[in-house]
C-alpha cells in the first residue's frame, strides 16, 4: 500500500477510531464504503476498532470530515486520530495527532463505558430471564395466566436489554446491509412476535394453558400454540454475557499498546530553553521543545530522547527495550525517553520530542501492526461479508422446507429457522485473526521486537534460511582487545598494557579506545608519555621519560611495517602478526626502544547472545549463513566460532545476489543487518530484520526492528510469529468448524434457539481466550 501512495508524488495517511462495529461483516461494510471514495485504500480492524487509510492524489479533495461522514453513513461512528501528509520526496509530515494521553484517556473511557453498559444489560437480562425460563420449562411452576406474566417479564429483555442488537441491525438495514446483529435481532424479534401472536390469537392465551418440555425435540411437538419467550430471553442473555466477556478480553488483548504509551513521562523539569531563557520549573511534557535543557533526578524517567550535557549515571532501558543491564552514561551520551535514571542527576538536551521520539515511533509501529491485516484475515473477512446474507436465505429456506415439504407444525419450523439465525452468527470468525495478531504483536513489543505489519507475523513462519550480516549484528561493531601477547624477554603483561595505554591515551582512534578501555578494566594505570606523535594509518610514538634525548625511552605502537621503519627489530613478531591477520584481527605491535615487547590483538567481538541465537535458530530447523563485507579471513573466523557457513568480502550487490540465488532455489530467506550496505538485501528478502542500533536506512527497509539490538531476539521473533499463526489456525478451525457443525443441527431441529445462543456466545469467548494465550512468554525453541 505504501508504494501506491508514494508513487503518486502526493498522499496522506489517516487513522480513525471506529465505534459500533460488532463483527467481520461490520468491518467489511466500513471498508467497502471507504474504499469506494476516490484515491482511498482503507484497512479496518475489529480488534483495535481502528481504520488506517492511505489516500493518493486522486483523493486530494477529500477532507477528514468527508471521510468521517462516509463512515457515519455506513452506520458507524468515527473519530480522527492522526493525519499525515506525504510530499513528493516521500517524506511524511504529521499535521494532526491526538496526544497519547488524550487518545489513551478517550479509549479507556469508551472501553469502560462499553463494558459497564454490557454488564448492566446482562445483569438485568439474567435477573428477568431466570423466572421466564424456569416457569416456561417447569410445568409445576405454571400458575394460572403464567404466560402473560412471562410475556411482561420478557418485554424489557427484548426491547431494552437487546437494544444494542436492534440498533445495530436497524442501522445496517437502513443502508441496505446486514451484520451479525441482523441475525440476532431477527431471531429475538421473531421469537417474541410469534409468541405474542400465539397469546393473542392462538390457544396459548387462555388461563389454563400449559407448556411441556419433553427433551430437546419438544418444540417440534408443541404445535402452533407453543410460545418462545424463554428462547428470546435466553438468546439475549447468553449473547450479552458473551459480548461482555469479549469486550473485557479484547481490552486486555490491546493492553500492550497502552502499556507502551504509559511508559512516557507526563511532566518535566525544564532548566533552560534552547534560546537561553531560564525556566527552572516543572511543566507538562507537551511544552518541551528541541534544544531545551531538562533535569532528570535519580529514580525518575528521562523525559525525552536527548544528549547528556552534565552528570554521570546508569540508565535502565529494560522497560523500553528489554535490555536488563543498565547503561553507563556521561556527558555526550545519547539517552532515550522513558528509560529510568538510576543514581545520578543528569542535565539533558532534548533532541527529539513528541511524535519523533523512539517511544512514539515504537507506539506508531505497534499500532500499525495491530491495525493492519494478514492474508488469512482478509480471506476471513471476504467470507464473513457474504455469510450473513447467506444465513438469512438459509433460515428462510429452512422455514419453507419444514413447512411445505416436511409439513412440520408452524412452531417447529419457526423454531428451526430461528435457531439457524442465532447459531450462525460469525462473531468468532471475525475475531479469530485480529485478536491473535493484536496479542502476538503486543507480546513481541514487550520483548523489544517491533513488527511493522500483520502480514509480517504471518509470513515469518515460512522462513527456512537466515542470512546474518556480521558487523553490528552478530558482533558488537565495536573494537575490543581479544588478547595480550608478550614477546622477547617476556615482559609482564601489565607493563605491556600500561605502556600501550599511555601511548594510546592521546588518540581518539577506535583501536586506541579499545586498548584504553581494556587497561582500565584491568585497573592498569597508563604510563606517562611525552612528545606524543601520531602517524595516521601507521601508529603512534612518544617518550616514556621526560628526557627527549634519551633514545632508550622511545616507545611506539602500530603496524609491524611502520615499527620496522622506526628501527624496531620485528623478526620475532612476523609469524604471530600474520596468524592474527588471517583470523581477521588487528595486530597492534608495542615496542620500547628498538625491542618489540609484544602484540595486542584487537578485533570486533561477538555479541554475548550470538551463540544462543544461532543455536536456537538451528533448533528451529533454520539454515544459518553469514555474509559480510569484511575480509574473508575475519568472516571465516567468526563463522567457525559460531559453526555456520560464512561468506566474506561481500559488497552490497554480492549480498543481494546471494539472497536472490537462494530464493531462486525456492528457499524463503530472512536477512538480518544494521548498515546502509545491508539495505538492498533487506528490501529484497522475504523477511528483513534490522538491529535498533543500526542506520535509519536499514531500519526503514526492514520488516522487523530489534529495538535493543539483542540478536537473541531474532529466534524469539520467529517463535512468536509461528505461535501466533498456530493460534490463528486454531481460532479459524474453531470458528469455521463451529458454524459447519451447528447450522445443519439447527436446520434439522436438533438445537433449540436458547441453546444456539449459548453455543454462539461461547464460541466468541473461546476464540478470544485462546488468543490471550499469546500473552505468556514464548521461548525461541
Amino acid at each position: 500500500m505504501n508504494s501506491s501512495t508514494n508513487s503518486a508524488g502526493y498522499g496522506r495517511e489517516m487513522d480513525l477510531a471506529i465505534s459500533g462495529m460488532t463483527c467481520a461483516s461490520c468491518v467489511a461494510r466500513v471498508e467497502k464504503k471507504l474504499n469506494k471514495l476516490p484515491g482511498v485504500q482503507a484497512v479496518v480492524n475489529l480488534a483495535t476498532e481502528r481504520a488506517h487509510l492511505e489516500i493518493t492524489a486522486a483523493g486530494k479533495s477529500l477532507d477528514a470530515q468527508d471521510i468521517i461522514h462516509t463512515v457515519e453513513k455506513a452506520g458507524y461512528g468515527a473519530r480522527l486520530l492522526t493525519q499525515t501528509y506525504i510530499d513528493e520526496t516521500g517524506e511524511k509530515h504529521l499535521v494532526r495527532q491526538v496526544s497519547g494521553e488524550e487518545a489513551a484517556a478517550a479509549a479507556k473511557k469508551a472501553n469502560a463505558e462499553k463494558v459497564a453498559g454490557l454488564q448492566r444489560r446482562f445483569q438485568i437480562s439474567l435477573g428477568l430471564s431466570i423466572p421466564v425460563v424456569a416457569i416456561s420449562m417447569l410445568p409445576f411452576l405454571q400458575f394460572p395466566a403464567w404466560q402473560w406474566v412471562v410475556a411482561l417479564l420478557s418485554l424489557p429483555i427484548v426491547f431494552w436489554c437487546a437494544l444494542p442488537f436492534h440498533r445495530a441491525a436497524f442501522r445496517a438495514a437502513r443502508y441496505g446491509s446486514s451484520t451479525m446483529d441482523t441475525l440476532v435481532s431477527l431471531g429475538v424479534l421473531v421469537s417474541f412476535g410469534w409468541s405474542f401472536w400465539a397469546l393473542c390469537g392462538g390457544e396459548a392465551g387462555h388461563s389454563g394453558y400449559q407448556m411441556h418440555m419433553r427433551g430437546i425435540h419438544s418444540l417440534a411437538a408443541a404445535g402452533t400454540s407453543h410460545i418462545y419467550f424463554e428462547s428470546a430471553a435466553m438468546i439475549v442473555t447468553f449473547l450479552l454475557f458473551g459480548r461482555w466477556l469479549e469486550a473485557k478480553s479484547r481490552r486486555s488483548a490491546g493492553d500492550a499498546l497502552q502499556e507502551l504509551l504509559d511508559l512516557g513521562v507526563q511532566h518535566v523539569f525544564i532548566v533552560r530553553r534552547a534560546n537561553g531563557q531560564a525556566v527552572n520549573k516543572v511543566v507538562p511534557i507537551t511544552q518541551l521543545k528541541c534544544g531545551d535543557l531538562f533535569r532528570t533526578r535519580p529514580g525518575e524517567k528521562i523525559a525525552t530522547d536527548g544528549v547528556v550535557v552534565e552528570g554521570n549515571s546508569a540508565v535502565d532501558t529494560s522497560l523500553l527495550t528489554g535490555e536488563s543491564l543498565p547503561l553507563e552514561v556521561a556527558p555526550g551520551a545519547e539517552v532515550t525517553g522513558a528509560s529510568l535514571n538510576t543514581y545520578g542527576s543528569l542535565l539533558v538536551r532534548a533532541e527529539r520530542v513528541g511524535a519523533d521520539t523512539v517511544l512514539a515511533q515504537m507506539g506508531k509501529l505497534l499500532a500499525e501492526a495491530q491495525t493492519g491485516k494478514s492474508g488469512v484475515q482478509r480471506l476471513a473477512d471476504k467470507i464473513s461479508a457474504v455469510f450473513v446474507p447467506a444465513v438469512l436465505i438459509l433460515s428462510l429456506c429452512t422455514l419453507l422446507l419444514r413447512l411445505f415439504v416436511l409439513q412440520d407444525p408452524v412452531g417447529a419450523a419457526l423454531s428451526s429457522a430461528i435457531a439457524v439465525l442465532v447459531v450462525a452468527c460469525p462473531c468468532a470468525l471475525g475475531l479469530a485473526t485480529p485478536t491473535a495478531l493484536l496479542v502476538g504483536s503486543g507480546n513481541a513489543a514487550r520483548a523489544g521486537i517491533l513488527i511493522k505489519g500483520a502480514d509480517i507475523l504471518e509470513n515469518a513462519h515460512r522462513i527456512d534460511t537466515i542470512i546474518f550480516d556480521k558487523t553490528g549484528t552478530l558482533t558488537t561493531g565495536k573494537m575490543a582487545v581479544a588478547g595480550v601477547l608478550p614477546l622477547g624477554e617476556k615482559p609482564e603483561e601489565s607493563y605491556l598494557l600500561a605502556l600501550a595505554a599511555g601511548l594510546e591515551m592521546h588518540s581518539e582512534h577506535p583501536i586506541a579506545g579499545a586498548i584504553k578501555e581494556f587497561a582500565q578494566s584491568k585497573d592498569i594505570r597508563p604510563l606517562p608519555i611525552t612528545n606524543f606523535q601520531a602517524i595516521p594509518g601507521k601508529g603512534i610514538s612518544g617518550q616514556v621519560s621526560a628526557d627527549s634525548t634519551d633514545k632508550s625511552s622511545f616507545a611506539c605502537a602500530g603496524t609491524l611495517a611502520w615499527l620496522e621503519t622506526q628501527g624496531v627489530d620485528i623478526a620475532d613478531a612476523r609469524a604471530l602478526a600474520t596468524d592474527l591477520q588471517e583470523r581477521g584481527s588487528v595486530a597492534v605491535a608495542i615496542a620500547h626502544g628498538s625491542e618489540i615487547l609484544g602484540i595486542i590483538e584487537v578485533r570486533d567481538t561477538l555479541r554475548k547472545s550470538a551463540f544462543t541465537a544461532i543455536s536456537a535458530l538451528k533448533k528451529q530447523g533454520m539454515q544459518v549463513l553469514l555474509a559480510s563485507g569484511d575480509s574473508p579471513a575475519a568472516v571465516q573466523t567468526i563463522g567457525a566460532e559460531l559453526g555456520i557457513k560464512a561468506h566474506g568480502g561481500m559488497l552490497p550487490a554480492a549480498k543481494l545476489q546471494l539472497l536472490q540465488d537462494l530464493q531462486a532455489k525456492g528457499e524463503k530467506v530472512a536477512m538480518i543487518g544494521d548498515g546502509i550496505n545491508d539495505a538492498a538485501a533487506l528490501a529484497a528478502a522475504d523477511l528483513s530484520i534490522a538491529m535498533g542500533s543500526g542506520t535509519d536506512v536499514a531500519k526503514a527497509a526492514a520488516d522487523i526492528t530489534i529495538v535493543n539490538s539483542k540478536v537473541s531476539a531474532v529466534p524469539q521473533a520467529i517463535a512468536i510469529s509461528r505461535r501466533t499463526l498456530r493460534i490463528i489456525k486454531e481460532n479459524l478451525f474453531w470458528a469455521f468448524g463451529y458454524n459447519l457443525l451447528a447450522i445443519p443441527l439447527a436446520a434439522g431441529g436438533i438445537i433449540m434457539p436458547g441453546l444456539a445462543a449459548a453455543a454462539m456466545a461461547s464460541s466468541s469467548v473461546i476464540v478470544v481466550l485462546n488468543s490471550l494465550r499469546l500473552r505468556s512468554p514464548i521461548r525461541p525453541y
